[in-house]
C-alpha cells in the first residue's frame, strides 16, 4: 500500500495547486470572518444586515460551508466585516 503525505487537507482534496490555494485562501477568510461576526454579539438578523447578507447566507457562512463562497464574495463580506486585505505571496519554487 502507498501511503501519500500532503502539506494541508486542500492539497489533498483538490486536483491542482490553485484549487487548493483557492480553498485556502477561502477558508482563511471564513474562519476570520466567522470569528468576527461571534465578537459582535448579534442576532443572526442583525449580523446579517451588517454584512449586507441575508440570514440563510449568513448561516451558511457560520456553519462553515466553504463550497458556497467564491473567493471574491468572502473579500467582499470580509471588507463589510471591517478587515482591510493584505495578499501575502509566498515562493514555493519547485526543486
Amino acid at each position: 500500500m502507498n501511503v501519500e503525505t500532503f502539506d494541508s487537507v486542500f492539497d489533498a482534496l483538490a486536483d491542482t495547486q490553485a484549487e487548493a490555494a483557492n480553498m485556502t485562501a477561502r477558508a482563511d477568510l471564513l474562519l476570520a470572518i466567522r470569528e468576527r461576526i461571534k465578537e459582535w454579539n448579534l442576532t443572526q438578523e442583525d449580523a446579517a444586515a451588517r454584512l449586507g447578507l441575508t440570514r440563510p447566507r449568513l448561516n451558511d457562512l457560520m456553519r462553515g460551508k466553504l463550497d458556497k463562497f467564491s473567493l471574491d464574495a468572502l473579500v467582499n463580506i470580509a471588507a463589510a466585516a471591517g478587515f482591510r486585505l493584505h495578499i501575502e505571496l509566498e515562493d514555493v519554487k519547485a526543486a
